[in-house]
């Protein structure tokens, strides 16, 4: 059986796994004076988790719990900071996915990187795609994660999906991207990630 369209684009479009990305993310020049007047930021990690069902794709988000530290209540990708016992970023993004939503390292077959981004929170976060094979189960971690869901790929990639917006940040105007999907507004780190992946896919702003 061959490949689904847009898994192959997605797969012709990331960085492979030869190519890993490095620091500063896509975005440094958006806020440097931030990062020159605090220490190094931290390695993370997210997944980028592309579900597949026979011909049907989705990529998997979560909905963070409203107590977390940082970007509570925000809908975001699998993921969190690298840690010692992590042997690279693909290590990181698979174990904080299992240890988030439940879903076990052998439904998820990593094949690519984009590349990183800065956020706001002090972390330079390393985004990693991945197929996800259907059969496997939720078991959310109810301290991080009040929700996970689902958005068809199709839906994410429909040219002019992504929407400008300007929020106040520091005392000046800063550009955020964002969308909305039943009822649920994805925007932040989140919907910048999703922005690199659809520049590198040349899918229409």
């Amino acid at each position: 059986m061959s490949e689904h369209a847009d898994l192959a684009r997605l797969r012709r479009a990331v960085r492979t796994l030869a190519d890993p990305p490095q620091p500063p993310g896509w975005n440094a020049h958006e806020f440097p004076e931030l990062w020159s007047e605090h220490p190094p930021l931290r390695p993370a990690a997210v997944l980028l988790p592309v579900v597949c069902r026979g011909a049907a794709l989705s990529m998997l988000f979560t909905r963070r719990n409203e107590s977390m530290r940082h970007h509570a209540g925000q809908i975001s990708f699998p993921g969190g900071a690298i840690e010692a016992g992590d042997s690279d970023a693909i290590a990181a993004a698979v174990r904080e996915t299992h240890e988030e939503t439940g879903i076990r390292s052998h439904f998820i077959d990593a094949f690519g990187y984009l590349d990183c981004l800065d956020t706001v929170s002090g972390f330079s976060v390393t985004p990693v795609v991945a197929a996800v094979r259907d059969g496997f189960e939720l078991a959310p971690d109810p301290g991080e994660v009040a929700e996970v869901f689902e958005v068809p790929l199709d839906f994410i990639l429909e040219p002019g999906r992504m929407r400008r917006s300007e929020i106040l940040w520091h005392g000046r105007g800063r550009e955020i991207f964002e969308f909305e999907f039943a009822g649920k507004r994805i925007w932040g780190a989140t919907a910048a990630i999703l922005q690199n992946l659809l520049r590198r896919m040349d899918v229409a702003e």
